[in-house]
């Protein structure tokens, strides 16, 4: 593996790893800033470096990557610029489950490629373990992004206090 391919790597499971914190946090209605921008850093980090590893032709990976960064963009818009007000809120939890669901589902392609035992259950992709399991990862994201975005609220507005204005 050349070391362009391992950051690579590195890069997708840092991605996944904080992608998931940050989903459990929206599920749990808290932000999470810091994991989100290394979250959204490091997915969009391994969408594009996905264009600098060689391959001789268009491949499928290309257009995950390429819906990826188009998903990324919409996220980190409704996260910074619009600050997740109004409808930019439910935009946001949406295209972060989706950029996270992308790199898990690249990453079970992977997995099937890479690992013996899962490669001899689907040789070709084409076989029902491959299916199932993607279907399992699209059902779970599926059911995980409704929940955040019902979960994920508008944090309460406090007021002044005269104590607390200076």
């Amino acid at each position: 593996m050349s070391t362009f391919t391992l950051i690579h790597v590195v890069l997708s499971l840092v991605g996944i790893g904080s992608g998931f914190v940050v989903l459990f946090g929206l599920l749990a209605g808290r932000r999470l800033d810091g994991w989100t921008t290394l979250f959204l850093a490091t997915t969009l980090a391994t969408s594009a470096t996905g264009y600098i590893l060689p391959a001789h032709q268009l491949l499928p990976s290309h257009i995950v990557g390429a819906i990826s960064l188009v998903v990324l963009a919409f996220a980190a818009y409704a996260r910074y610029p619009r600050g997740l007000a109004g409808g930019w809120r439910r935009t946001y939890v949406i295209c972060a489950a989706l950029a996270l669901y992308l790199n898990v589902f690249v990453g079970v392609v992977q997995a099937f490629e890479k690992v013996p035992a899962l490669k001899a259950l689907a040789p070709t992709q084409k076989e029902p373990p491959f299916m199932i399991a993607q279907l399992v990862v699209l059902v779970a994201f599926f059911g995980l992004a409704i929940v955040a975005s019902k979960r994920f609220h508008e944090e309460p507005v406090r007021a002044i206090s005269s104590r607390g204005a200076a």
